[in-house]
């Protein structure tokens, strides 16, 4: 991923560096696992412990001759251990080390995605509360629906926000899978309880039964996990910004001070945070498909999986830590204007309250078509005519008040209504 949107806590995981410093824990935790079991000497581990290192330069210099990266990299160890280096690497294939070493990987960056999720909900989570009876009008179709509050609003992005949580927290466990099983899996040269030991050390559980790889359906569905995630934080970005245009601006992205939002028009203030969220939300989907095309390899291992991975397993984690913290800090800053919203669910003289209507008619006994017709009647006319009123052509219908009285009328157009239920909503979440 490049630096732009590459954040130090997520990006130093996914270093030459740290992948290496990964390669020698698993590394270290096999031969301690042999020692264990008696199948080293302790005092050979403890020298290599001692000793053990690598310099990346080196490694790189050494991959250019070799033509591969596992054996470089061990040849370098080995430059630094001297003789007890024949006690590592002991019976085990490549993808021991690094698919083992990946799922390291992989944890960390869940973990640091959870702590940003984490700070995601609690930032909707008191945005919900400022605006729990913030009235607004919702919209489907892209069409003035009944009203609901931005409160209620925020609180199906949180509950969207926990699945996600528990999803990854569910995801964690699956990834955490490690493999020391040999050249096919098969534990030719190995013995299991040195995968069991090994993996115990490095908080994970072997895998049920590997190849000489870990199967890529653990991996396919981290990418696709994380892809949701992205998904749900665009339909976030995608709602900000059709909330935030000139016509409707009932929310806006913060605008700092010195900010330039167009060099060609000075008045423009563009929500280009959550635009650019919408852009890498296709991004992590795109990766998803690779990631699925990966799980198809030739019989117990191919390396055809491996080019793809080097791109898209750093590309999914740090894009998706860029996106959380992005989403994160617009939440917790957004611009939220309720005049606005007051206004525009007002439009066309509360047309919105067509269904309480329609509903009071029919329990004073009217036909329900009947009761649609006149109604529909009265909305039509209102709908985007300047001057338009439904109120007033309601309170006007004789047929309507040959029914309904001048309060009762009334009382359809009280937004309140709307929300005697909210508090139910509210108190699942917290909020």
């Amino acid at each position: 991923m490049i630096e732009r949107y590459t954040l130090p806590e997520m990006g130093e995981l996914w270093t030459d560096t740290y992948k290496l410093k990964t390669w020698l824990q698993v590394e270290i935790a096999v031969c301690e696992a042999q020692a264990e079991l008696g199948k080293i000497p302790g005092e050979a581990v403890e020298e290599i412990k001692a000793k053990a290192d690598f310099d990346l330069k080196r490694v790189q210099e050494i991959e250019q001759e070799v033509r591969h990266d596992m054996i470089a990299f061990l040849t370098n160890v080995n430059e630094y251990v001297g003789d007890v280096g024949r006690y590592i690497h002991l019976g085990l294939t490549s993808s021991d080390v690094l698919d083992t070493a990946l799922a390291l990987q992989l944890v960390a960056s869940l973990n640091i995605i959870l702590e940003q999720i984490e700070k995601l909900a609690q930032a909707i989570r008191y945005q919900a509360q400022q605006h729990r009876y913030t009235v607004m009008i919702g919209r489907s179709h892209g069409i003035h629906a009944e009203p609901i509050t931005f409160g209620f609003k925020l609180a199906g992005w949180l509950a969207e926000v926990c699945r996600h949580r528990d999803r990854l927290v569910a995801l964690r466990q699956n990834i955490s899978v490690g493999k020391i099983s040999g050249a096919v899996g098969t534990y030719a040269n190995i013995d299991p309880q040195v995968e069991a030991i090994a993996c115990r050390n490095l908080s994970l559980q072997p895998d049920t039964a590997s190849t000489q790889i870990i199967s890529r359906d653990r991996h396919g569905e981290f990418v696709q996990q994380l892809a949701l995630l992205g998904a749900t934080i665009e339909r976030f970005a995608v709602e900000i910004r059709n909330l935030q245009k000139t016509d409707v601006l009932e929310v806006e992205e913060f605008f700092s001070k010195g900010q330039k939002g167009s060099s060609a028009m000075p008045h423009k203030r563009n929500p280009i945070r959550s635009e650019r969220l919408s852009g890498m939300a296709r991004i992590l989907r795109s990766h998803a498909v690779a990631a699925l095309e990966n799980v198809a390899l030739w019989h117990e291992r191919d390396i055809s999986h491996s080019s793809v991975e080097r791109v898209i397993l750093p590309d999914v984690c740090i894009l998706t830590h860029f996106m959380l913290v992005e989403i994160t800090d617009l939440v917790k800053h957004l611009l939220v204007y309720p005049e606005n919203m007051k206004r525009n669910m007002n439009v066309y003289g509360g047309v919105v309250f067509s269904q309480k209507v329609l509903l009071a008619l029919v329990e004073k006994g009217m036909n329900r078509e009947d009761a649609y017709s006149i109604v529909q009647s009265c909305a039509h006319q209102a709908w985007n005519q300047p001057e338009g009123d439904f109120y007033n052509l309601i309170t006007k219908d004789p047929e309507v008040t040959s029914k309904l009285t001048p309060s009762e009328i009334e009382e359809c157009f009280n937004p309140q209504h709307h929300f005697q239920h909210l508090d139910e909503v509210y108190q699942r979440l917290g909020i």
